[in-house]
């Protein structure tokens, strides 16, 4: 697997996914996103200089992240419940359909070719980014979440999207709780739980689905690259708590727009890749 890379591009790249978890772990406790949103692209490039096929080239990108996220949203959930910041009740009531969308999600990731996986990327990476650069903080739909069956919908739409993009549900959860006035800290402990739903089966659906793919690194257990699990989340555990005391102290404002400019980034190359 490295004969073929020199020993200054090995370490680069080893450096790439040490500083990859180091930001995801301090994303996940600032906004509550499990850090997939960054781990996803740097591994889907990453993968590239190994030699990976563009044919599952992200179907192993987002089944690392999802593996990824399980420890990293474990550490970064416990954080935030020591400091009362997780609805539990609104975990209680989302988590069934919040499952229920992470299997669909996760079965039609295994059927979807790259293409496919590579735009729902993209395009959702883009309309978060856009929401985070301009929405204002006063901007709400209503006082209160929706009613069933609305609810039930909104959980189930971000478990189905969440898993086929290997993220933690945060990108999509954060800003669907603040919409409807759940406070912003509330709803970032709240989504770093709700990774945990997501990671879990999301992470044994790719693991079974990518069993018999051909042309996997051999570091890979069907869609999970153990190299990339290994390098990343020591710094994603490390890091996730110091994420999740920042996120009590200060004002999150420029944060969101920097990592808006981030994802727009990331979008446009993703789209760029597509052509």
């Amino acid at each position: 697997m490295f004969a073929d890379i020199s020993t200054p591009l090995l370490i680069g790249l080893i450096a790439a996914l040490l500083v990859t978890g180091m930001l995801a772990g301090l994303l996940a406790g600032l906004l509550g996103v499990g850090g997939g949103i960054v781990i996803v692209p740097v591994l889907y490039n990453v993968l590239s200089f190994f030699g990976v096929s563009d044919d599952i080239r992200m179907h192993v990108a987002v089944g690392t992240s999802l593996a990824i996220i399980i420890p990293t949203s474990a550490v970064s959930a416990f954080s935030h419940y020591k400091k009362d910041a997780i609805d539990t009740a609104l975990l209680k009531s989302w988590g069934p359909m919040i499952f229920i969308g992470v299997i669909g999600g996760t079965v039609l990731a295994g059927f979807a070719n790259a293409f496919i996986l590579t735009l729902v990327f993209a395009v959702l990476a883009l309309i978060v980014a856009v929401n985070m650069a301009f929405r204002p903080d006063t901007l709400k739909f209503s006082e209160s979440l929706p009613k069933s069956p609305l609810k039930e919908s909104l959980a189930l739409l971000i478990g189905w999207f969440s898993a086929m993009m290997g993220i933690g549900g945060g990108t999509l959860a954060v800003p669907i709780l603040t919409l409807y006035n759940v406070p912003i800290r509330k709803a970032v402990g709240t989504s770093a739980a709700i990774g945990l739903i997501i990671a879990i089966p999301g992470t044994i659906g790719f693991l079974l689905s990518g069993l018999d793919a051909k042309g996997l690194p051999v570091s890979n257990y069907g869609y999970v690259n153990i190299l990339g699990f290994m390098m990343i989340v020591p710094m994603t555990v490390l890091f996730a708590p110091f994420g999740a005391k920042i996120a009590h102290r200060i004002n999150t404002g420029l944060l969101k727009k920097t990592f808006a400019f981030f994802l727009f980034v990331t979008s446009i190359r993703m789209f760029y890749s597509l052509s």
